[in-house]
Parts: C-alpha cells; structure tokens; sequence
C-alpha cells in the first residue's frame, strides 16, 4: 500500500521560510510524478509546484522564484523549500504522486504565514 507522510508544517511570519518534506512509502518514485497541492479554506485545491517522471519542473506563478521543489529517488522523499512566504501562502499543504493512473496523497501539514 501506498503511503505519503508530510512534515515540516508550521507558523511563520511574513518573509520566513520552511521545508516540507514527504516520505513515500509502499512504492518507488519511478515512473511517477510528484508534487505539492494546497487548500486555502474556502478554496480549491491548486498545485503548488510538481516534478514529471521525467524531471521536468512546474511551479505555479504565485510561487515561482520563492519556492523550490527537489526530490531523492533513492531515499523516496519529496520537499518543498518555501522562503519568502506570505500570508497569502497558508493553507494544508498535500504531497501528491500520480503512479499508474492512480493518485496518491498524504493526510497534508497546516503552513500558517502570520504577523
């Protein structure tokens, strides 16, 4: 069975940063692609920033130049360094994996950006 487990939620003022990060665990990244969603209250889920099966990266425009996503296949972890963060950037944050036409997510982490 497959498994997600997101860490590294937390409170930040404005201009503070934080790494997510996200063990998968019953699979492999291989073949996968990997990612970070967010849910404001209210709002739709909307992907924060993904990395294909092939390597290729996409950030949304909203977080392009502040966060990073990064990933090591061999370890099965997945993390998004967020820096600069804004009060407009809270919301639970969902690691995703679409393997095999199935999509995974984890049980997501509160990142709360606050003065």
């Amino acid at each position: 069975q497959v498994q997600l487990v997101e860490s590294g939620g937390g409170s930040v003022q404005p201009g503070g940063s934080l790494r997510l990060s996200c063990v998968v665990s019953g699979s492999s990244f291989s073949g996968a692609k990997t990612g970070w969603y967010r849910q404001a209250p209210g709002m739709r889920r909307e992907l924060v920033a993904e990395i294909t099966s092939g390597g290729i990266i996409n950030y949304a425009d909203s977080v392009k130049g502040r966060f990073t996503i990064s990933r090591d296949k061999t370890k099965n972890t997945l993390w998004l360094q967020m820096n600069n963060l804004k009060p407009e950037d809270t919301a639970v944050y969902y690691c995703h994996a679409l393997k095999d036409q199935y999509n995974y997510w984890g049980q997501g982490t509160q990142v709360t950006v606050s003065s």
